[in-house]
């Protein structure tokens, strides 16, 4: 739906407002009920939203230190437009219209799709339309019991899903009907556990419908007695929840990841190479939390090394050649936890920046068991020591800006210190008493 078009709906609709949303540095949709006219207004030039949404951490808690914002600045109210692309009608709310909205010069070098999407048409200044997919792992609770909502291990069990009917159909058909389409949907390994694969668009519409589907399933399961989690690693005897991006990149209809002469091509080649170089100094954008750390183990279906494979799910990155339509590089670091605005940027500034320098392939393919690999480089194993690389890297700031390595490592420093600062139930457990 083109402006025109949206302008020509909202004017003759029977509901009087419009969900409009934008999203903070952890990926989480901050939005606010707009009645339809002001929305109007607000096409024709910009609204104001405050801009505290980055100057405090996913509880509203206040950073310590002001980075964009924050008591010094007075939590002004930063002007964003919105996107007329981005409308969804709801069927789950009453058929509730939402948009998405970005943020105008004042916050946009902090703002995660604002930084995907400038980096998305650097792409396309090189002749490359970047196109992704996202998987989703999550678990599903009894909302007042908060217990599985299912026993056992028991994946791709269609047992499972029809004991479920009526909530998989309402996630497939709902977010369907909200054009954010999945292509499988299906029981992980674990109690109440679930997989989605949503289907690929170019890269800013494919984050979109990863951002509206975290929050949107957690809507529909509520609506189910159902409380759903995206955290990392829930539980230390389980497996965690992945949150794999799938990536390639088209010229027109061709894609440009498509085996030549049963190889990959040049410019696969140079991308891989990207993502490899920038991946120990990006980590805190794929793996954002102290928990994301958790699932990053050996032997636990998540990477812990620097490495490649040809449909190896033991290394960071898998190469997919299943056909040539469907090559493309999967990440398998990223949790369910991730933002995928800042993933995705991360990720193709990488290997756009692998393609411009020609940087050669030179780690050789995994094949076997990665974790058993003693030559292979091993990704931070904590949050703390991967902020540390991140906060000395000239290569994060060249990919992300400046402004955005400083208030997001900022922002992880917090994350961290919010850890240390805590007390857990395995310390009083173990302390309380008997030390």
């Amino acid at each position: 739906m083109d402006k025109k078009e949206l302008v020509s709906f909202i004017k003759e609709m029977n509901s009087s407002f419009i969900r409009v949303a934008v999203t903070d540095i952890d990926g989480i949709l901050r939005g606010k009920l707009m009645h339809k006219d002001k929305v109007l207004k607000s096409l024709e030039s910009s609204f104001g939203f405050c801009n505290v949404i980055f100057g405090w951490d996913s509880r509203d808690d206040l950073y310590a230190h002001d980075s964009v914002t924050g008591w010094s600045t007075g939590f002004p109210d930063a002007q964003a437009s919105l996107d007329p692309s981005t409308f969804r009608v709801l069927p789950w709310v009453g058929d509730t219209p939402m948009l998405l909205a970005d943020f105008q010069p004042s916050i946009s070098a902090v703002c995660p799709r604002s930084i995907l999407k400038k980096i998305a048409n650097e792409a396309k200044e090189l002749g490359f339309e970047a196109s992704f997919a996202m998987e989703f792992e999550w678990f599903n609770f009894k909302k007042e019991a908060k217990s599985p909502v299912s026993d056992g291990m028991f994946g791709y069990s269609l047992l499972r899903s029809s004991q479920f009917h009526e909530y998989w159909k309402q996630v497939f058909e709902g977010l369907e009907a909200a054009q954010i389409p999945i292509e499988g949907l299906h029981t992980e390994t674990g109690p109440g556990a679930m997989e989605a694969a949503l289907k690929r668009a170019n890269a800013l519409e494919a984050a979109d419908r990863a951002v509206f589907f975290k929050s949107f399933i957690k809507e529909i399961s509520s609506q189910h007695d159902i409380l759903s989690s995206f955290m990392a690693k829930g539980n230390a005897d389980l497996p965690g929840c992945s949150g794999h991006m799938h990536q390639s990149l088209w010229n027109g209809d061709s894609n440009i990841f498509e085996e030549e002469n049963g190889k990959m091509s040049k410019i696969q080649e140079h991308y891989l190479a990207g993502l490899l170089h920038g991946l120990p100094e990006l980590m805190p954008v794929y793996a954002p939390t102290i928990n994301s750390y958790k699932r990053l183990v050996p032997g636990s279906w998540a990477p812990t090394t620097v490495s490649w494979g040809v449909e190896n799910r033991t290394t960071a990155l898998r190469i997919i050649k299943s056909s040539s339509e469907q090559s493309r590089i999967e990440l398998r670091v990223p949790g369910s936890d991730n933002n995928p605005y800042l993933s995705m940027a991360a990720a193709l500034a990488s290997g756009l920046y692998g393609i411009k320098n020609e940087l050669k392939l030179d780690l050789k393919e995994v094949k076997g068991n990665a974790y058993e690999n003693k030559e292979l480089a091993k990704l931070p194993s904590s949050l703390k020591e991967a902020v540390g690389k991140m906060k000395d890297s000239t290569l994060a700031n060249k990919l992300l800006g400046e402004s955005f390595v400083s208030h997001f490592v900022m922002t992880r420093e917090w994350e961290i210190l919010q850890h240390e600062r805590s007390v857990s139930s395995w310390e009083i457990d173990r302390y309380f008493e008997g030390i």
